[in-house]
């Protein structure tokens, strides 16, 4: 039998040599199984919430090859620690005829998916739960909640049992000069905009030592970000402002704000940079310049209505300069972003779209067109829609193989019924099992199993049953 490792550690146990330890007591197991191991794969330092990475997305695609029959790692949380990704994972490794096998586990069923998976989903929720907690009595005595905002260094201190001082901030004197110049700046009527070509202009790094931009120092009022809006600036710590949600769809993580009733705040004068009056002169300027939802009810942002409508190569134009992207800066031409919005760019060169448009879509058709480019489209297109269709056909399979298990728990309870077990204590379950049948039975008359697809000897792609209708 062929077999690949896979080992991974996350960010909360930074040992590299973990790997290694991992995979040692893999190939002990597969040479006790008498297996031949032809491959291994690794992430490092990677959290386990998400399938986004690439040991684990290469160990994906060579199991969709037929590369190997068993997959063997450590334990289940090292594939994942999401349970709906563990559920994913564990469908596209058996329709690739690919068993899991795990140390700690044994060989992976259905029934180690379900129970595994919740315990392994309800320990990164309470990681977060005590993280959290420990960040909140952090904040409570003024320190630092997490990440470092421009203006500050982070404190390396010890105790006196040599244990490290967490979450200490004192203020970067030249960053904190910065940031007073555009506070004042800002207040005297200049534009974020021009702001941030001033300073890239005579050489100052931003944040994370990057160029700065006009989102940068206007950043969003209602969240707190920013240069401008940052409370931190006048001795203020303010923390559980917003939350962060991994989106589904797109695996990142994304942002809410959080009622003002959650939010914990904690004077730090230490820590104040700018002075009151500057603040206010800059928060009244804000408050006429900038569209507040807060102060103008829950209404649409009256530039939504101005905003152009996307075209046909939008968002996939970058400069050839600076590789930043082209973006409409007029009605009818495109741009480099980075030169008019940070000046670090010296491309000043435009190109109306639709000449753009016309050029690229002439280079389709006379380059794109090439018989030996067209079938490799075929190709890649046949593979990623069969990988559709198998996850498809893997449903339909895991379905058709609970009717059964449905069936049988029927028959359990009217025997338990016959037994003399009383009808009202298995009513409800009686109930829902029916439901479920009905349910599956439902699904699977209406999805019929997909057929596969296949390229065409003349470069085109069919189905296969567009191939015997056509006979």
């Amino acid at each position: 039998m062929k077999v690949v490792l896979y080992a991974r550690y996350s960010s909360d146990n930074q040992r590299d040599a973990s790997i290694e330890d991992q995979l040692r007591a893999c190939r002990d197991y597969a040479d006790t199984q008498g297996w031949t191991i032809i491959d291994s794969y690794s992430d490092r330092a990677i959290s386990g919430a998400s399938l986004i990475r690439p040991g684990i997305q290469d160990l994906i695609t060579d199991a969709n090859s037929g590369r190997f029959q068993i997959l063997l790692t450590e334990a289940m949380d090292r594939l994942s620690r999401d349970q709906e990704d563990i559920a994913g994972l564990f469908k596209r490794m058996s329709f690739a005829g690919v068993k899991i096998v795990t140390l700690s586990e044994g060989e992976i069923n259905h029934l180690h998916i379900g129970p595994t998976g919740t315990m392994n989903a309800l320990y990164l929720t309470e990681l977060a739960n005590k993280t959290r907690r420990g960040l909140r009595g952090r904040v409570e005595l003024g320190k630092s909640g997490g990440g470092l905002c421009y203006g500050y260094d982070v404190v390396k201190q010890r105790d006196s049992h040599g244990e490290p001082i967490c979450g200490e901030r004192a203020i970067n004197d030249e960053q904190a000069q910065i940031v007073r110049r555009i506070f004042r700046d800002y207040a005297d009527g200049k534009s974020p905009k021009s702001i941030a070509l001033s300073l890239n202009a005579e050489g100052h790094r931003g944040p994370l030592s990057g160029a700065w931009s006009p989102s940068t120092i206007n950043g969003n009022r209602e969240r707190g970000t920013g240069i401008l809006n940052n409370e931190l600036y006048i001795g203020r710590l303010v923390w559980n402002r917003l939350r962060y949600i991994k989106d589904p769809s797109a695996e990142k993580r994304v942002s809410r704000l959080n009622p003002e009733s959650e939010w914990v705040l904690q004077d730090v004068p230490d820590l104040r940079i700018i002075e009151q009056d500057l603040w206010d002169a800059v928060k009244e300027r804000q408050s006429k310049m900038t569209w507040s939802q807060k102060n103008r009810g829950s209404g649409v942002h009256p530039l939504n209505a101005l905003q152009r409508p996307t075209h046909l190569l939008t968002g996939l134009i970058k400069c050839g300069c600076c590789g930043g992207g082209f973006s409409m800066i007029s009605k009818h031409h495109l741009g480099c972003s980075t030169a008019r919005n940070k000046g670090t760019c010296e491309n000043r060169l435009t190109i109306r779209r639709d000449v753009l448009e016309k050029s690229v879509l002439n280079g389709l058709r006379t380059q794109m067109m090439d018989p030996a480019l067209f079938k490799e489209f075929c190709d890649e297109f046949t593979r990623e829609i069969n990988r559709l269709r198998m996850e498809k056909g893997a449903d339909l399979v895991a379905l058709k193989s609970e009717l059964p298990k449905i069936n049988r728990e029927l028959d359990k309870a009217i025997q338990a019924i016959l037994d003399g077990v009383p009808g009202s204590r298995l009513k409800d379950r009686i109930g829902h099992l029916e439901t479920r049948k009905a349910e599956i039975e439902e699904r699977l008359a209406e999805a019929p199993f997909p057929a596969a697809f296949t390229a065409s000897q003349h470069g085109g792609v069919v189905s296969s049953e567009d191939r015997v209708s056509s006979r």
